[in-house]
């Protein structure tokens, strides 16, 4: 029997030393569709389900495994049991649906994902730097990906417009009637992982087919108000033929804004932030404010911190500095326990 070459799928240095602790198999999840999964390893395909043990241990849904997570698993006559996922060097999050607290990851170890937006009555920038906000969150490279070219007649406006909100991240203008889609493969790398990421009718699904050689994914006309029909409706990980793995999931139109990382999305202003007279200042009325001095001044725009402003309360940070954000983030990962100590704890004596 032929062996899958893995490091095809992604696997590395980083998975292989700490797959060593398990003995089990490694394998990385290539679909999932209502709770069942489909799993890759040097012996083949595999359907697989959940042992009773991770599901026993199994704290809230994120711990449970998503599409491009590597996990150990046993192989048995084409099945499969996951008994460990292996920690995440990225994931792509959102609140499961149901629920009011729980997080679901939808894509995991994703090495670059492009942010889409179309260029048509539909580019919003304050969209762009939501989806900016969450790609840096990801723990991804984010790349902005700016299609359907073809129905813009503004493109210079806009592209100066993005100087201010995509701060040091590259952006690529696209076509459907053209081939510079091409431009987007050199961003892909053997053994690397890249998703998608924007509204619905952007054209993700196109890309996607496009880099795949074939029309694998179904793609839908965009509606007489340029708004885009959804056309993906399973996770799956797909091997590209040139090298490189894409992610394609539904569940990346639906990211909320409560997995953001601001410090790196609003770099601007979390820079003039450290120049402000109070540490904890919240860019409102307060003197010596460098925030509102750079609005006065012409160098930061008033939508530009107005955007800051709402994406901040709507993640239930608004007031915070970028440290306390960052322990706001950690306070929520462990809510359940009361603290990161006492979660560290439940793990040492669970694991007695």
């Amino acid at each position: 029997m032929i062996k899958i070459n893995m490091k095809d799928y992604g696997l590395n240095d980083r998975f292989i030393n700490e797959s060593k602790m398990y003995n089990f198999s490694v394998g990385r999840i290539i679909s999932q569709d209502k709770g069942l999964y489909k799993s890759i390893t040097e012996n083949g395909e595999f359907k697989a389900q959940i042992s009773g043990k991770l599901r026993y241990n199994a704290i809230r849904i994120s711990d449970y495994p998503a599409v491009g997570d590597f996990v150990m698993l046993d192989e048995n006559d084409g099945n499969a049991v996951i008994h460990h996922v292996l920690n995440r060097k990225s994931a792509f999050i959102r609140k499961a649906a149901g629920t009011s607290h729980d997080d679901q990851v939808v894509a995991a170890n994703v090495d670059t994902v492009f942010i889409c937006m179309s260029l048509n009555k539909d580019f919003n920038l304050r969209r762009l730097e939501r989806y900016i906000s969450i790609g840096w969150d990801s723990g991804a490279v984010p790349v902005v990906v700016l299609t359907k070219s073809d129905l813009c007649s503004d493109l210079d406006n806009i592209m100066s417009g993005l100087d201010e909100i995509a701060i040091g991240l590259d952006i690529m203008v696209t076509s459907s009637l053209k081939e510079d889609y091409e431009n987007i493969k050199k961003y892909i790398r053997y053994g690397q992982t890249v998703a998608f990421i924007g509204s619905s009718g952007v054209g993700k699904t196109t890309l996607i087919n496009k880099l795949i050689g074939e029309d694998i994914f179904e793609t839908r006309e965009i509606r007489n108000d340029d708004r885009g029909r959804h056309a993906t409706t399973k996770r799956e990980l797909i091997l590209l033929p040139d090298g490189g793995i894409v992610i394609d999931t539904p569940g990346m139109r639906e990211l909320g804004i409560e997995s953001a990382d601001f410090s790196k999305a609003f770099a601007d202003i979390d820079e003039l932030s450290q120049l402000c007279k109070f540490s904890d200042c919240t860019h409102t009325k307060e003197p010596g404010c460098a925030v509102n001095k750079a609005l006065k001044d012409g160098n930061l725009s008033e939508e530009r911190l107005n955007s800051y402003f709402k994406l901040k309360k709507e993640a239930n940070y608004d007031g915070l500095n970028s440290k306390q954000i960052e322990a706001e983030k950690i306070n929520r990962m462990f809510k359940d326990f009361g603290s990161m100590k006492n979660f560290r704890n439940y793990i040492k004596n669970k694991n007695k």
